[in-house]
């Protein structure tokens, strides 16, 4: 991805902005308990980047928050509006999750995970990239995105 292709998103207030600077590895959206209940909705889309891709400006804040796995993971949020902005899951070491929806251009999710909790009102079309737990990350991820996290 270069340079004009780049991905930008933003907070609602705009004090925080930041851009993507290469391809993103995976999106996915998540039906677990955990994100609800973060999120205050029914699911939450993440798309996984690069640390080292994901450029930040202005002021935002953290707070730990339970995961699934036990391994919890830090929320970062505009301290300002309070948007939820990307993640740090402690699982994964060298990688983000940005919240979706803060991207100019929202990505569609490859996979909708722990679809067994998912709420009866959401329907997802197509049912071959659900999960009803945590997919095989060797299995589901596209071969590019694996070689660049090895």
């Amino acid at each position: 991805m270069n340079k004009k292709n780049e991905l930008k998103g933003r907070c609602a207030c705009g004090n925080v902005n930041f851009k993507i600077e290469n391809s993103p590895l995976f999106t996915q959206a998540c039906h677990c308990k955990n994100c609800k209940l973060s999120t205050g909705s029914s699911f939450v889309i993440h798309t996984m980047v690069m640390e080292e891709d994901f450029k930040i400006s202005g002021d935002v804040a953290s707070i730990d928050l339970p995961t699934g796995s036990g391994q919890g993971y830090d929320a970062y949020f505009c301290i300002i509006c309070g948007v939820y902005i990307f993640c740090r899951y402690n699982i994964s070491k060298g990688r983000i999750a940005v919240r979706t929806k803060t991207l100019e251009e929202p990505i569609e999710p490859q996979a909708h995970i722990f679809v067994k909790d998912k709420d009866p009102c959401i329907e997802i079309k197509d049912k071959t990239i659900c999960h009803d737990t945590m997919y095989d990350r060797e299995k589901t991820w596209p071969k590019e995105s694996l070689d660049r996290i090895k």
